[in-house]
């Protein structure tokens, strides 16, 4: 239900080989929010979406999604929950490059069968946000033949279909120009709220921040 909180973490600190990379005393976003995550580099923008995916585990503290808690999760378990309720742009696209465009975007469904079970006609589905992104003509072409902002799109379609109900973005933006930024920005928030998901978009690119909700700045205070 909108407006319900999706995303808790309490006091979350999360180490990696031994040093601390992220300290979180409170960290809360309510369903169907927007929120902009910034910070310079190295004050854990990453690495609190890798919690949020249950790609990491906190080393302490409570992290729960949707009411459920993470940590107290299997790996298959959190593998699960994250093909169901997440769809993660990674910031380094993670497609696969022997699949086509449509193959990748439709991908998710394959995993999941609450995703799958949302959307009547996958490749009808995987073509509209395709369309919507500028990608049609590209759809039966390999990933490997497109360029990074190409890539970026298709991975930000992937990431959307089914409707999962959160929605998390690594730098989405970093290899498109500001008209394309804008438009991909756009569509982001058009789709999320068309589903009522939660979006949290990490970024180093300060001017979009104030298109959001709210911006939570790492290493500083929330605005």
């Amino acid at each position: 239900m909108k407006g319900e909180i999706a995303v808790e973490l309490k006091n979350v600190r999360f180490a990696w080989e031994q040093e601390i990379v992220l300290e979180l005393e409170r960290f809360e976003v309510r369903q169907g929010e927007k929120l902009f995550v910034g910070g310079p580099s190295g004050s854990g923008k990453s690495s609190l979406l890798s919690l949020l995916s249950g790609v990491a585990q906190p080393t302490s503290g409570s992290l729960e999604l949707l009411g459920k808690n993470l940590s107290s999760m299997s790996n298959s378990q959190r593998d699960v929950f994250r093909a169901d309720h997440v769809g993660y742009i990674f910031q380094m696209f993670n497609l696969i490059p022997f699949l086509s465009v449509l193959e990748n975007v439709t991908l998710p469904l394959r995993f999941s069968n609450r995703r799958s079970a949302r959307v009547s006609d996958a490749k009808a589905e995987g073509l509209r946000l395709l369309r919507h992104l500028g990608m049609e003509e590209f759809i039966e072409r390999r990933v490997i033949d497109l360029s990074v902002g190409q890539q970026q799109r298709v991975a930000a379609a992937r990431a959307l279909i089914g409707g999962p109900e959160i929605v998390l973005a690594d730098e989405p933006t970093s290899a498109l120009d500001e008209t394309n930024s804008r438009v991909f920005v756009d569509l982001l928030f058009q789709e999320c709220e068309d589903t009522g998901a939660t979006l949290i978009f990490v970024s180093h690119d300060s001017s979009l921040a104030e298109r959001f909700d709210r911006s939570y700045i790492l290493g500083g205070e929330e605005l």
